[in-house]
């Protein structure tokens, strides 16, 4: 939304998007804060239907028919690959691709994971530039999809982070502690996500269920967020006897995250796959201390674990171990005290804007044949 809205002046953008899960936040309502020409794409939804995804590419083609952009430029898997076929069917000069995660590992089986990085390889020979968020994920994308290191650019995701920085932190730290429940003496570990399968939630709670009994009791888990598997976690914390110490506190607004991250102790991360993880991020705008696994572009995020704590995926006794060091008031300011500008200035709005159209002018540049202001539609 904020890309839409920092490159319109130069490239007037439609952005294209599809339905908003029954488990997921809709933020169409920003769309309208910040002046966003929003075009809703009937049957573009996360499951794989295939009269639902064919009306989708219809729609998406006779938009790029209407429109006659210079620029489409998708994100996620489903509307990257209906988005991209879109555009080349209806022979748009430019068609870029920014990969904010990806599936070649940690999502399906095997058979399903060739598929979909068969489908990626072939999605890629139409694409102009593919964007990786970070480093770690650029490489990954030029093994996995053969392509060569010139048609991958590394753009940082950008936001705006202003809202933590100007937050009343002892009230927003008040309102969500009294959300909770917690005591002032509470140690709060939160997770803010999907509660969906790849978040690995379950380490979590493995991880925390292991805890030292008095550890435990001085602590709570809270899960900031909602999704299908918000049931099944429920019960397994039912299962492990810490069901008291956890808290499912739903979907948080943009405008009241700085009450969650200021009223959290420790930001934690589980996921066995990610891209470039926002919640990180916003936490260290927040000045929290983080433990995160060590997958996709963690690590860049974290500076190889200056910024926070790193931990192998998949293993709750790593997990358990790192919470038990942060659980120390003196680890926590280790962490808390570093030097954070390295991190506000990668992922600033103002720098993703400047970066993105940068590589709008090298991929469209202004001329006779697209005008002196190109057309994106973003999907």
């Amino acid at each position: 939304m904020l890309l839409s809205a920092g490159t319109r002046a130069r490239y007037p953008t439609v952005l294209a998007v599809g339905t908003t899960p029954a488990h997921e936040a809709d933020m169409s309502s920003l769309a309208a804060e910040h002046h966003v020409d929003l075009v809703r794409i009937p049957g573009l939804g996360r499951d794989v239907g295939v009269l639902g995804d064919l009306r989708a590419l219809w729609a998406l083609y006779r938009l790029c028919r209407r429109l006659r952009p210079d620029v489409v430029h998708t994100h996620t898997a489903k509307a990257g690959t209906l988005g991209r076929v879109a555009a080349w069917l209806a022979k748009v000069p430019v068609r870029v691709h920014t990969f904010h995660g990806h599936v070649f590992h940690g999502y399906f089986a095997r058979w399903r994971t060739a598929l979909y990085v068969a489908i990626e390889r072939g999605l890629a020979r139409i694409t102009s530039r593919i964007i990786a968020i970070s480093p770690r994920q650029a490489a990954e994308l030029q093994r996995h999809l053969a392509v060569p290191a010139d048609r991958i650019s590394v753009i940082p995701l950008g936001f705006d982070l202003s809202r933590f920085a100007v937050a009343d932190r002892a009230a927003a730290r008040a309102q969500f502690r009294r959300s909770i429940q917690a005591e002032d003496h509470d140690v709060v570990i939160t997770l803010v996500g999907r509660l969906t399968a790849i978040k690995n939630h379950a380490l979590a709670l493995r991880a925390f269920a292991a805890l030292a009994p008095a550890a435990r009791r001085s602590a709570l888990l809270v899960f900031v967020g909602g999704g299908e598997l918000e049931t099944p976690l429920r019960e397994l914390a039912q299962q492990l006897g810490i069901g008291d110490r956890v808290r499912f506190a739903g979907w948080w607004n943009g405008s009241d995250l700085p009450a969650v991250y200021y009223g959290s102790d420790i930001v934690a991360l589980s996921s066995d796959n990610e891209g470039t993880p926002v919640c990180l991020i916003e936490a260290l705008a927040c000045g929290r201390a983080v433990i995160a696994t060590d997958v996709g572009g963690v690590a860049d995020v974290l500076e190889e674990g200056r910024l926070g704590l790193i931990i192998p995926p998949g293993r709750p006794d790593a997990f358990t171990g790192g919470l038990t060091r942060l659980l120390d008031r003196a680890a926590r300011a280790q962490y808390e005290t570093q030097n954070r500008a390295s991190v506000l200035a990668r992922y600033s709005v103002t720098r993703l804007i400047a970066d993105v159209e940068a590589l709008y002018d090298e991929l469209a540049p202004p001329g006779p044949a697209t005008g002196t202001n190109p057309v994106a539609v973003m999907v």
